[in-house]
């Protein structure tokens, strides 16, 4: 297990605290539907961090090719129709380019600076000419509005239990997932960026930003710095 990372409940767990069969069971919701607006259709799309298709799968039944990149066996076998490469995604570097690069799952805000930047990198080699990257940032008050918590149509409860300060600006955040026949928890390192951090993040990437997709800033589409 990753630093800092940690899973529980039933079935397989990444080395990042991922619970596979519990992401089998989380709904892909309004992202799949942002993802389309922002993008030419049929684009191919190069998805960092995939796990088991929950974005990955909608996007495919909404005609867009997909390569989707994770680093655990576990996560890529639960994924069907899409090209599948297992990786870091800091790691990466298929000499390859696609219409859009996606970084989603709020991974810009890892709490290791080093891999946040090889991320970065990896989406700004592999973004062709005239493409884009879309990128899924923590909301404003995510390490502030706690504990909170949200009932999924579909049934399910996700909590977020705590936010602890863990030092260098990094916290230790655990969430937790009910089901009615089961339950998992994740604890696992982020690190808050104000949106002038994140901009410099990207700049630093060789990224900048040409729009903010949702009101809350969420879901920004950069593009490589002129």
């Amino acid at each position: 297990m990753r630093e800092g990372h940690e899973g529980t409940g039933p079935g397989a767990i990444t080395p990042d605290g991922c619970a596979v069969e519990l992401y089998t069971r989380l709904a892909a919701g309004g992202e799949p539907d942002i993802i389309e607006a922002a993008v030419p259709a049929g684009a191919h799309i190069l998805e960092l961090g995939c796990g088991v298709g929950r974005m990955t799968h909608p996007l495919l039944e909404r005609g867009f090719r997909v390569t989707a990149v994770d680093e655990s066996a576990e996560m890529l076998a639960r994924v069907r129709g899409a090209r599948t490469i297992r990786s870091t995604i800091e790691g990466l570097d298929l000499g390859e380019k696609f219409d859009v690069v996606m970084l989603a799952s709020f991974l810009v805000n890892t709490g290791d600076t080093e891999v946040r930047r090889g991320m970065l990198r990896t989406c700004a080699a592999h973004v062709g000419d005239g493409g884009c990257v879309l990128i899924q940032r923590e909301g404003a008050d995510y390490h502030t509005n706690v504990p909170r918590e949200r009932v999924d149509p579909s049934g399910y409860t996700v909590r977020i239990a705590s936010v602890e300060p863990v030092g260098d600006g990094v916290n230790s955040v655990l969430a937790e997932y009910e089901f009615p026949d089961a339950a998992w928890t994740q604890t696992f390192l982020a690190r808050p960026l104000t949106q002038e951090q994140f901009e410099d993040a990207l700049a630093e990437g060789g990224l900048e930003v040409a729009e903010y997709l949702t009101e809350d800033g969420i879901w920004v589409r950069a593009v490589p710095t002129a």
